[in-house]
């Protein structure tokens, strides 16, 4: 492959400055919040996005109606590899529209930002896959085998209608490697997750008058006993194996003041946060029943049968407790050489120039999750969240560009045509 065509290409991704705005403006005024991840109306817009040419298929799945999912493929001049460029279509809600400057529908554009719900997680994003999609589509020569575009519906909800329902029905949306679009950092690429388990514990007691306290027992009592003993995970003595702790390491001066102080510490232990509490009905009354809702999640080093264990173990020998547990799964990892890590690695060094981009775990939940668990080496390499989940969410547009260069130059970088 002619170095010079691959930057000519990389040229023309930055000069689609204007294009990759307007894409993500048009998105972000599509709304596909989750719930009810309608994502009908957004992933026809964005097929209509897509080049046409004679080695372009796309088609349409789902399970349920409402929540679409899109499948694109570009095929090359010649046969190679398979990259899967993956990402979600729905969003967080908008919470209170008040609490916004503008409409959180609105993707209005104003000092280098574009602002709306889903600009960074991850409308930008998919902005970055289309353009990279169409240019590698309109430039079969350049490159060897398949790019696929998967476009899902419910990531926010933990992928079964979206990621995971086009793993196990359609054949196209599996391949050699993934590239995720998700928040994150262009100078940190991530190649690994935690774990996670949702539970849901439930107390009951015996009700009685607030001054009568001898002849009831409180299910709150009982329920504040099950959340000390599950915070104990959090003291499990967890043995991170050594290249995820080198990479960890490694990242730790570039990857916190992004992602904060303190996410290497958390990369490397179990963490329990109560999300949700609920219980009682007056405070003159003795509570018969209460309950809550506990978000752990799972480093490198352990797995959800150790916690599940000890979640067990801490939890059955509490008069009044039973617990559920509602979503499970492991921590993933795709390795530091594979071949769709140092493509995407080596392509963020050359688009930062005299920046230094690390690889790292990231704390949060992807679909990558479920790309590892099938077997498919995968990286997030996205936006940086600004107001993640909150009002005013933006995307930085510069950052954009560069986001778009990244995953042009890496698909290119995977998919490497074997002759000159």
């Amino acid at each position: 492959m002619a170095v010079v065509k691959t930057q000519d290409l990389v040229t023309e991704t930055e000069n689609s400055r204007e294009q990759l705005i307007a894409i993500t403006q048009q998105l972000v005024r599509i709304p596909s919040v989750t719930p009810p991840s309608d994502t009908r109306k957004i992933a026809k817009a964005v097929s209509e996005l897509l080049i046409k040419r004679d080695n372009v298929n796309v088609s349409f799945h789902h399970k349920e109606p409402i929540i679409e999912n899109l499948v694109a493929v570009a095929r090359a001049d010649k046969p190679g590899k398979r990259l899967i460029l993956n990402g979600h279509l729905d969003t967080y809600p908008t919470g209170d529209s008040d609490t916004w400057q503008d409409d959180p529908f609105s993707g209005v554009l104003k000092d280098g930002r574009i602002y709306g719900r889903g600009s960074a997680d991850m409308k930008g994003g998919i902005a970055c896959a289309l353009v990279t999609f169409n240019l590698l589509a309109n430039n079969p020569g350049l490159w060897s085998g398949e790019v696929v575009l998967a476009l899902v519906g419910d990531e926010e909800s933990m992928g079964v209608l979206g990621s995971q329902f086009l793993l196990d029905n359609v054949p196209e949306a599996r391949g050699d490697a993934m590239l995720c679009g998700d928040v994150g950092s262009p100078m940190v690429p991530r190649i690994g997750e935690k774990g996670m388990i949702w539970i849901d514990i439930f107390a009951t007691g015996k009700s009685a008058h607030g001054a009568h306290v001898h002849r009831g027992v409180n299910a709150i009592d009982r329920l504040r006993k099950a959340m000390d003993a599950l915070d104990r995970l959090s003291d499990l003595v967890i043995t991170t194996p050594d290249n995820v702790a080198t990479v960890i390491q490694n990242a730790q001066s570039i990857s916190e003041p992004l992602s904060g102080v303190g996410e290497a510490e958390v990369l490397k232990k179990v963490t329990v946060n109560f999300g949700r509490i609920e219980g009682g009905v007056t405070a003159n009354l003795v509570a018969d029943q209460a309950e809550v809702n506990a978000d752990i999640r799972i480093p490198m080093g352990c797995s959800v049968q150790t916690v599940e264990i000890e979640i067990k173990k801490n939890l059955t020998s509490i008069p009044g407790i039973q617990f559920e547990i509602t979503r499970r799964y492991e921590p993933s990892w795709t390795q530091k050489d594979d071949p769709i890590v140092v493509a995407v690695l080596n392509a963020c060094q050359v688009v930062l120039d005299s920046q230094t981009p690390v690889v790292n775990m990231r704390v949060g939940a992807s679909d990558a999750r479920l790309y590892r668990a099938a077997d498919i080496p995968t990286v997030v390499c996205g936006l940086t969240p600004y107001n993640l989940g909150g009002p005013d969410e933006f995307v930085d547009i510069d950052e954009l560009v560069i986001a778009a260069k990244i995953h042009t130059l890496a698909a290119l970088n995977f998919l490497a045509s074997t002759e000159a």
